[in-house]
C-alpha cells in the first residue's frame, strides 16, 4: 500500500469490534473507523437497530459483520469474538461502548439497577477485553478504547449507581494499560460529557451546545492513529460551550 493511501485509509484491512453500535455514540464510532479503511464487527442487543446500523454502514462502503449480543453475559462473549474473528480476521481494535443509565436517589434505587448497570457499564469491559487479550498478546499489537464519562471524576445528585460504573471503568482501564502495554497494546478512555443521544433526558439542556456523537467518535479514533511509541491514556472531551 502507498504511502498516500495509508494516510488516507490509516486503519485499512485492520479488524474493529464495536460493541453498543446500534446508534447514538457507538453507531458514530463504527462509521469514523469504517471510513479510515476498518473492517468492521458491531454489536447490540436490539437485532432489528442493529440490522438498520449495518445497512447504513453497508451503504457508506464499509466492511460490516452485525452481530447481535448482550456483552453483560458471559456466555455471549466468546461467540462474539469468535464470529468475528472467522468472518473478518483476528480483532486488532476493541472499542467498548456498551453503557445504560439509571438515574435517582441512591435510596431509591434497586439491586436490579445497581447489577443492570455495573454488569453492562463495567462487567462487559472486563469480560471483552479479557476475551480479545491472548491475541493481542500473541501478535504484541492492539488497541482497546473504552468509552467512559465526565461522570466517572464528577459526582451529581441521582448519578450514585452510573457514576460508581463509569469510576470504576476509569480504574480498569488504567489497570489494564499497565498490563497491556508491555506487548504493544495500547489501553485507552475517551470521557465525554452530555452527548446529545436519546441515552437519558437532557429537557434542561440545549441539544445544539451539547457534544454530538460525532465528537466522540473523533476523540476514540484520534487515539488510534497515535505513532507506536506512544499512546493517549485518557480523553476529557467537553463542549465549546455549556449547554
Amino acid at each position: 500500500m502507498s504511502q498516500a493511501a495509508t494516510q488516507e485509509k490509516p486503519l485499512a484491512a485492520k479488524v474493529a469490534l464495536v460493541t453498543g453500535a446500534s446508534r447514538g455514540i457507538g453507531l458514530a464510532v463504527a462509521k469514523s473507523l469504517a471510513s479510515m479503511g476498518a473492517k468492521i464487527s458491531v454489536c447490540a442487543r436490539d437485532r432489528q437497530r442493529l440490522d438498520v446500523a449495518a445497512a447504513d454502514l453497508e451503504r457508506s462502503g464499509a466492511c460490516v459483520l452485525a452481530l447481535p449480543a448482550d456483552v453483560s453475559h458471559t456466555a455471549e462473549i466468546a461467540p462474539l469474538v469468535e464470529k468475528t474473528e472467522r468472518s473478518l480476521g483476528p480483532i486488532e481494535i476493541l472499542v467498548n461502548n456498551a453503557g445504560i443509565g439509571v438515574f435517582g436517589p441512591i435510596q431509591d434505587a434497586s439491586e436490579a439497577n445497581w447489577d443492570a448497570v455495573l454488569d453492562t457499564n463495567l462487567k462487559s469491559v472486563f469480560l471483552l477485553s479479557r476475551a480479545v487479550a491472548p491475541g493481542m498478546i500473541s501478535r504484541r499489537a492492539g488497541h482497546i478504547v473504552n468509552i467512559s464519562s465526565l461522570a466517572g471524576r464528577n459526582a451529581f445528585a441521582g448519578g450514585g449507581i452510573y457514576c460508581a460504573s463509569k469510576w470504576g471503568l476509569l480504574g480498569l482501564t488504567e489497570c489494564m494499560a499497565e498490563d497491556l502495554r508491555p506487548f504493544g497494546i495500547r489501553v485507552s478512555a475517551v470521557c465525554p460529557g452530555s452527548v446529545a443521544t436519546d441515552f437519558s433526558p437532557h429537557s434542561t439542556k440545549d441539544p445544539k451546545k451539547m457534544l454530538q456523537p460525532e465528537d466522540v467518535a473523533h476523540a476514540a479514533s484520534m487515539s488510534l492513529t497515535q505513532a507506536p511509541q506512544s499512546f493517549i491514556s485518557e480523553v476529557l472531551l467537553r463542549p465549546t460551550q455549556k449547554p
